[in-house]
């Protein structure tokens, strides 16, 4: 039954995408809607079952299923294969669960779009490539899922394309990702090439046994790190995430929360144990992560546009969960991921709809005491920023932020014999991003729904909008009991269920650990209140007249530098292409030489001929003057001789 149901997971999204591409204009948007929602669904209803399969059998078994052979060559070979293991199963189930809970939603926002046929196309083709990305037993496979999730998100980022700003941040994020996605394919080949296969359990296994030097073993995670920060914007590629808000709120739900830019996170710890014989590589994860989360919450601080907030705001948990992984504690970062997922897809569900309400009003200044008008949102988002802050004991996202922060403070990488990375300072860096987490959504949440009273919101929120808010609010608050600190009741059922044979990957944390990690975010809530809380705030917006508070607000200046290193001087290779500088030189050169040639030509045609002229004259003179000589007269030659007589005596006697 598992043969069946594991290409049907994929095929039916997939179906539903194919038919509602096709059928656009035929159908109205109730049935399109249904129709995507049906697709997804039925993904949905198939992954539990699936679960309740493996989960029900061996602690290490997996279901796979090849559906041809792709590339059979010497030395080399490549199937179309899929493989459900304890991994895939937290994957499935949040893409398909939050992708249908955000499928839901967009059938109301939608509603009235006259390309909600292309949209719901995108979105359904964008989920099934996902589940290629997460299924596929063979690493070219997963290739095939991660260019489609990439082409999805160019489609659905640009889907207003008349506005050039949502068509110019949608070709970015393509260039952006397209860029990682050489660099991963570099590092397929070169495993390709060492290991003579890319089945994920081949590759694995070459590398643990050692057939893989480690030196190719450096490079190939160097090259898959980079593809992997690529598509989950982190530093120095975070850039196109912000601008990736042009598309419709379900879209960027959709990217930000459970499909495109976990990608990366899911990918590395699949192979996590390829990255774990690569410790510089780690080391290089781990950093780059701690500065990403520290950035983009100090960019997520200064912002004022509600949907950039939440943005900035996505970088800086996958910043969280690049530090878990460089640390080495993957199962933290797949469990952040699931509770970022149902957190972050509350939040931005819950935005588009105040947005909505609000007159499509995104500056956070503009809105302001929207408690009284919309009490159920104001609900649901205060629920999404605790989970987001990690508020102690009552949210998902507090579990999954201690279970992160133990695993770091634990880590050290022996980088030489002399020279040890710590953990502890990363720790610190993670404490300090979830104090700030806390300080910039609650900002958020204080001017928004607290504040001095701003656009008026009119009309009310549709049950298809407010039934997936629903299910997300107990998701984000009850998600993350399944995994509990050392300290409380021993229940760990997410680690059971990645892997029963190993101990939580928290299990000598100190108890302080926990404590300290319950006090950072209340003060930073402390912190919030005072400052935009209290009847009379201390502060509205900060001020924006500091170099560090302008280069925070331009996300690090990274766009300028980009923009120096390689829009510029690909905008100047179009220029010269457009103009075709180049065949004008040729031309012009060309043109220079054939009138230099005529010059030339012309010249010696005049020199010669003056020549020839002056030569014929001479001659016709000479032969006058001759003539002229031999008259015949005897008077004239004696006279002619007796002067020749003369002259030849002068001179002999002069010499």
């Amino acid at each position: 039954m598992g043969e069946i149901l594991l290409p049907l997971l994929i095929l039916s999204p997939l179906a539903a995408s194919l038919v509602v591409f096709v059928s656009a204009g035929r159908l109205s948007a109730c049935a399109v809607g249904t129709l995507a929602c049906t697709g997804v669904g039925m993904s949905a209803v198939i992954s539990v079952i699936l679960s309740v399969m493996l989960l029900s059998g061996p602690a290490t078994g997996t279901l796979q299923v090849m559906l041809w052979p792709w590339i059979h060559i010497a030395g080399f070979s490549a199937d179309i294969a899929f493989m459900l293991d304890r991994i895939s199963v937290v994957m499935i189930l949040v893409v398909t669960i939050v992708g249908l809970l955000i499928h839901i939603y967009a059938v109301s926002y939608m509603h009235d779009d006259p390309g909600i046929a292309r949209f719901f196309g995108s979105m359904t083709l964008f989920i099934a490539s996902m589940l290629v990305l997460v299924l596929a037993s063979d690493l070219l496979c997963l290739f095939i899922g991660w260019e489609g999730v990439g082409l999805c998100s160019y489609l659905l980022i640009g889907f207003w394309y008349d506005t050039p700003a949502n068509t110019a941040a949608a070709r970015k994020a393509f260039y952006m990702t397209r860029m990682g996605d050489a660099a991963l394919l570099c590092g397929l080949l070169l495993l390709a090439t060492a290991a003579g296969s890319l089945h994920i359990g081949t590759v694995l296994a070459a590398v643990a046994n050692g057939q893989v030097a480690l030196s190719a073993v450096n490079m190939a995670a160097l090259f898959i790190l980079i593809g992997a920060l690529a598509k989950s914007a982190q530093i120095p590629f975070q850039t196109w995430l912000p601008d990736a808000m042009a598309g419709p709120t379900p879209t960027s739900a959709l990217i930000h929360a459970a499909t495109m830019v976990t990608a990366g996170v899911y990918l590395i710890a699949r192979l996590h144990d390829l990255f774990v014989m690569a410790v510089p590589v780690m080391a290089l994860m781990a950093v780059l992560g701690a500065l990403t989360l520290l950035m983009g919450a100090c960019t997520a601080l200064v912002q004022s546009d509600l949907k950039r907030i939440l943005a900035w705001s996505t970088i800086s948990q996958l910043g969280y969960m690049f530090l878990a992984l460089g640390c080495g504690a993957w199962q933290a970062a797949l469990f952040h991921l699931m509770t970022h997922a149902f957190f972050k897809a509350l939040l931005f569900l819950t935005a588009g709809a105040v947005i909505v309400r609000t007159h499509h009003e995104q500056d956070i200044f503009r809105l302001g005491g929207l408690r009284h008008a919309m009490p159920g949102l104001a609900a649901a988002f205060i629920t999404g920023a605790s989970a987001l802050a990690g508020v102690p004991l009552v949210t998902a996202g507090f579990y999954s932020k201690e279970m992160i922060l133990s695993g770091v403070w634990a880590a050290h990488f022996r980088l030489t014999h002399e020279w040890t990375l710590s953990g502890h300072v990363l720790w610190g860096i993670g404490l300090l991003g979830a104090f700030l987490s806390a300080l910039y959504i609650f900002r958020c949440v204080f001017i928004v729904f607290f504040g001095k009273s701003g656009t008026t919101a009119t009309g009310r929120t549709s049950r298809l909008m407010t039934i997936p808010l629903s299910c997300l609010c107990v998701l984000s608050l009850c998600g993350g009991i399944i995994e509990m600190p050392m300290t409380f009741p021993p229940l760990h059922l997410f680690s059971a269920l990645l892997d029963p044979t190993l101990p939580p990957s928290h299990a000598d944390e100190p108890g302080w650990l926990v404590l300290v990690g319950a006090i950072v975010p209340l003060a930073g809530l402390g912190v919030a209140w005072v400052l935009w809380g209290r009847p009379s705030p201390i502060m509205r917006e900060i001020p924006g007249q500091a170099a560090v508070i302008r280069f925070a607000r331009t996300g690090g200046g990274m766009d300028v530098v980009y923009d120096h290193l390689f829009v510029q001087p690909f905008r100047f290779l179009t220029w010269l292409t457009r103009h075709d500088i180049l065949d004008h030189a040729i031309t012009g050169t060309g043109r220079l030489t054939q009138a230099v040639s005529t010059s030339v030509l012309r010249s010696r045609t005049g020199f010669l001929d003056i020549l020839t002229l002056g030569g014929r004259r001479g001659i016709r003179s000479a032969d006058h003057l001759l003539g002229q000589i031999h008259n015949g007269r005897v008077r004239w030659y004696a006279a002619w001789i007796v002067g020749g007589l003369c002259a030849g005596l002068a001179m002999a006697v002069l010499a």
